[in-house]
């Protein structure tokens, strides 16, 4: 009984380290430290004498340090991924990096003068955070950007963006799956339509 009760004994207490653990990655005070100092980066870079395609660039290397690029497109992806073979699975990856970057950075302009506050963090699960903030942007009206906080291997990640309402992957999920649905359950069909997207979207930045 004694064996028993001592591994009983380290179990819980296992246990119990890994909830604090994944409390503490979803600590408030910490994802709202991780958005100010990202949220500063991003004003930074946008309000700089940089040429416009140079302040893109700066954009796009925050953001690609800032989010869990990696879980959210599989999260996105979802019953499709195990569908989807290696090949597949590997192109998705590329454009669904290159895709969520691009729409991102747009949501902040190309112009200078972009402000950006924080408001509230509120604890969602055990496992995230969400941190509203506001951005501000010459003649145009403020709009509410709100981040979505995990602990990704130990390090704050943006796992979400909801903008005005409306969250950025479960939208995205619902856009993509209608694709695949559409064209008989193949994921080529969705890599085709993301590749015909960055091809818009290149060419409305002018590069």
């Amino acid at each position: 009984m004694a064996p028993r009760r001592l591994l009983l004994g380290t179990v819980l207490a296992l246990a119990a380290t890994t909830g604090r653990a994944r409390a503490q990655g979803a600590d408030p005070t910490r994802a709202t430290q991780f958005i100010q100092a990202t949220g500063q980066e991003l004003v930074s870079a946008l309000n700089s004498n940089a040429p416009v395609a140079q302040r893109r660039q700066q954009v796009a290397a925050i953001l690609r340090r800032a989010v869990d690029v990696e879980g959210v497109g599989r999260f996105i992806l979802g019953r499709w991924w195990r569908q989807a073979s290696a090949a597949e699975q590997q192109e998705y990856t590329r454009l669904f990096e290159e895709t969520l970057i691009r729409n991102l950075s747009a949501r902040f302009g190309e112009y200078q003068g972009v402000r950006f506050s924080l408001g509230r963090a509120q604890q969602r699960t055990e496992d995230d955070v969400l941190v509203n903030t506001v951005i501000e942007r010459p003649n145009i009206a403020p709009f509410a950007l709100d981040w979505r906080v995990g602990d990704i291997n130990g390090q704050p990640r943006v796992v979400d963006v909801i903008a005005e309402g409306t969250s950025l992957r479960l939208t995205q999920r619902s856009e993509y799956s209608a694709v695949i649905q559409r064209n008989n359950g193949q994921v080529s069909a969705l890599l085709a339509a993301m590749r015909n997207q960055i091809q818009q979207l290149a060419a409305r930045e002018g590069h």
